[in-house]
């Protein structure tokens, strides 16, 4: 995994370096996502309906208009995701929770999984009406090649969603470095400045501080007299 610290992204507020970012392999992953899912989205909606002699619009697969919706929702929806663990992906070594972290990584790999699903059922789906699909429903192949994209960039979405799934769970299984961490920062609460400490370091010198004590003035001087008891010896005559 790239970095150390918590879930892979060093320790919290550090600097982002945009060209490390841009070459990660999940940035890579999700670039590609994106435009597979705008692939998808776009060769439905432009190409993805032809006109058999009517005002009515027909899908290309099949005549099945659900197939149609399924294509655009799944290509939407992953578009707008990617955008946003893109945006997410860039601000992730600025979250100074580890809790937040650990929720957006499970967000992560929650959707990508389920999206990976989402892809594998769209490529079955429109392959098999494509399938079912006769030359006199497409006059002059009016369409096929919107259908064929859309077939394709949806197996290779899966593959894509599927790596994004991988990184993320590498990144929760990675887990937390709590040396990079405070107590505040694990519930959440900004991190506060400890009191100095007048302890001895290992291996190091002791350090003085500049107040010195004194005693209390006229101590001393004040102090109650004492006295000491002699005893002389009681000598006797003859």
């Amino acid at each position: 995994m790239d970095g150390v610290g918590s879930f892979g992204a060093g320790r919290a507020g550090s600097t982002i370096d945009p060209i490390a970012f841009a070459k990660q392999p999940q940035t890579i992953l999700r670039a590609l996502s994106w435009i597979f899912s705008l692939v998808v989205f776009a060769s439905i909606v432009n190409e993805g309906y032809v006109n058999l002699g009517s005002e009515r619009l027909h899908c290309v697969f099949n005549k099945n208009a659900d197939a149609c919706n399924y294509g655009v929702f799944v290509g939407l929806v992953g578009l707008l995701a990617c955008s946003f663990f893109f945006m997410l992906d860039y601000k992730f070594s600025s979250i100074s929770s580890v809790k937040d972290r650990k929720k957006a990584i499970m967000l992560e790999i929650g959707f990508s999984g389920f999206w990976t699903f989402l892809y594998f059922v769209s490529f079955c789906f429109l392959a098999n009406q494509w399938s079912r699909t006769t030359a006199a429903e497409l006059p002059l192949n009016q369409g096929a090649d919107a259908a064929r994209a859309a077939i394709a960039f949806s197996f290779f979405s899966i593959i894509t969603w599927a790596g994004l799934t991988v990184r993320a769970v590498q990144k929760y299984l990675l887990g937390t470095d709590m040396s990079l961490f405070t107590t505040e920062h694990m519930d959440g609460g900004a991190p506060t400045q400890p009191y100095p400490s007048n302890s001895v370091p290992v291996g190091g010198t002791t350090t003085e501080t500049s107040e010195t004590y004194q005693s209390p003035p006229f101590t001393e001087n004040n102090a109650a007299p004492t006295y000491q008891e002699t005893y002389a010896p009681n000598s006797t005559g003859p």
